[in-house]
C-alpha cells in the first residue's frame, strides 16, 4: 500500500519521523560514474543504479524466486537466532544500513519486544518512499516502536548521522550480503569507517553469502523466470531517463557467471549486435561491438575464514558466527576491536 505523508494517521506520524542526511564527503554522481566506468574499457557501472522504483520492485520479486536462496536463508537465521542476538546486545538503537523494506528486520524487532530494550529503530536508505511505506507498516505492527528514518546514501559516510547523548548500545545492521558488492579494498574502507563511528559497546550484525557449488550460485542469478534478467536490463531504462539516453534494452541480454578464482558472481549486460547509443545530457555517444559486455554488479562470496579475516582487517572482532547446516550463508555478530 502506497501512502504519502499526509495520509499517515497522527498517532503513527508521532512515532515516525524523517531526517535527510547530507554526505560527509563527495559521492560520485551518475554522470561521473559513467565517465570513469562506462565510457572506458572494460565497461562497468555501480549496482546502486539498479534501484529505481521498478528496480526495487523487481528485487523483491527476485527474493521470492525458487533459485534465490540468500533471502530465505538469512531470514531463517534471523528467525532462529534473533532472541540470542538481542539478549547479548540489548540495543537501545538499531541502525540498519540499506534497510529497504525492513522485511527481515522484523525478527530482530520481535526479539526486542520480548526484552523491552529498544528505543528507536533507525532505517537508512536512499528512497524516502520505501522508508515511508516500510515505516508505516512497522509502527502499525509494533505499537511501541519509534522510527527515525534517515534518507541518504550511506556511501557518503557517517559523520552527519545524528548522535543522541548517552544513547546506549547501538547495533548496526548490514544484511543481504550487500558487503559482497564491494571490492575487497572498498569493503575494508567502508567497514573501517563504520568502526571509527562506533562506540566500544556498539555492535555490528553482518550478513554475508558463502562460497558453494558453482551451479547453485549461477542459478541464483539466472533464475528460470527471468526476473534477474529483467532487473539487470532495467538499469538501461534508468540511464535513458536520467541521462536522456537511447539504449534499447531488447538489444542487450543478461548474463551472470561465477568467477571461481575471485570467488564472486559477475553480472553483465551483453550487446547482441553492433549498435550506437547516445547519452544526450552528457553529449557522448558509445559504439558497442557485438558481444561487448558491461559489468553491472559483483557479488563476492566468502568462506568462514575469509569473512573473519575481512572483519579483522577492518578492526572488528567476531563474537558469534551463525550459519545453517548447509553453510550457505553467514550471520556474524561483531564488535569494534579496540
Amino acid at each position: 500500500m502506497n501512502m504519502n505523508p499526509q495520509q499517515i494517521p497522527v498517532q503513527v506520524g508521532e512515532r515516525l519521523e524523517f531526517q535527510h542526511i547530507s554526505p560527509s564527503r563527495s559521492v560520485s554522481s551518475l554522470e561521473e560514474d559513467m565517465r570513469t566506468g562506462f565510457l572506458t574499457h572494460p565497461r562497468k557501472l555501480p549496482p546502486k543504479y539498479f534501484y529505481d522504483e521498478y528496480g526495487s520492485e523487481l528485487f523483491d520479486r527476485i527474493c521470492n524466486t525458487p533459485e534465490y536462496y540468500q533471502t530465505r536463508t538469512e531470514e531463517s537465521l534471523l528467525r532462529q537466532y534473533a532472541q540470542d542476538i538481542i539478549e547479548q546486545v540489548k540495543p537501545r538503537h538499531i541502525i540498519e544500513l540499506g534497510s529497504g523494506t525492513s522485511r527481515k528486520t522484523r525478527h530482530l524487532l520481535n526479539a526486542c519486544d520480548s526484552y523491552e530494550c529498544l528505543e528507536v529503530y533507525v532505517p537508512f536508505d536512499v528512497s524516502k518512499e520505501t522508508l515511508l511505506n516500510a515505516g508505516h507498516s512497522l509502527v502499525i505492527e509494533f505499537d511501541w516502536l519509534t522510527i527515525t528514518a534517515l534518507v541518504g546514501d550511506y556511501h557518503g559516510g557517517f559523520d552527519n548521522i545524528p548522535v543522541v547523548e548517552d544513547e546506549g548500545t547501538r547495533m548496526f545492521v548490514f544484511l543481504g550480503s550487500t558487503i559482497g558488492n564491494f571490492e575487497h579494498d572498498d569493503a575494508i574502507r567502508f567497514l573501517s569507517e563504520l568502526r571509527e563511528y562506533m562506540n566500544p559497546d556498539d555492535r555490528l550484525l553482518l550478513g554475508a553469502d558463502r562460497v558453494k557449488d558453482s551451479q547453485t550460485l549461477r542459478a541464483a542469478y539466472n533464475d528460470s523466470g527471468g526476473v534477474t534478467a529483467e532487473f539487470n536490463l532495467n538499469v538501461l531504462n534508468v540511464l535513458n531517463k536520467e541521462l536522456s539516453a537511447d539504449f534499447s534494452p531488447e538489444k542487450f541480454t543478461h548474463d551472470a557467471i561465477y568467477n571461481e578464482k575471485e570467488q564472486q558472481i559477475e553480472m553483465y549486460l551483453v550487446s547482441e549486435c553492433e549498435q550506437h547509443v547516445c547519452l544526450e545530457s552528457m553529449r557522448e555517444c558509445i559504439n558497442f561491438k557485438e558481444n561487448e559486455r558491461i559489468l553491472t554488479e559483483i557479488s563476492r562470496k566468502f568462506t568462514r575464514h575469509s569473512l573473519k579475516s575481512l572483519l579483522s582487517e577492518a578492526g572488528f572482532c567476531v563474537m558469534e558466527h551463525y550459519e545453517p547446516d548447509n553453510e550457505y550463508f553467514s550471520l556474524v555478530l561483531a564488535k569494534p576491536d579496540y
